[in-house]
C-alpha cells in the first residue's frame, strides 16, 4: 500500500467517524452546525486564527 492511498483510506475513516458522531448524538451536530454559522457571520474570527497559527508557526523558523 502506497503512502498516498494509506492517506486517503485514512481521511475517509475519519469523516466516516465524524458523520457517524454526529448521527448518534444529535446535540454534538447542531453543536457544530451552530459553531459553523456563528463562523460564517463572524469570519475575522477565521482569519485571526489563520493568522495566530501562522504566527507560531513561522516563530520557530530559522531566517534564510
Amino acid at each position: 500500500m502506497n503512502p498516498r492511498l494509506r492517506a486517503f483510506l485514512q481521511l475517509c475513516v475519519l469523516l466516516l467517524v465524524v458523520v457517524v458522531l454526529l448521527i448518534l448524538f444529535p446535540a454534538a451536530f447542531r453543536f457544530a452546525e451552530g459553531a459553523a454559522r456563528s463562523i460564517v457571520r463572524l469570519w475575522w474570527l477565521v482569519l485571526l486564527l489563520a493568522l495566530g497559527i501562522w504566527l507560531i508557526w513561522s516563530a520557530g523558523r530559522k531566517p534564510k
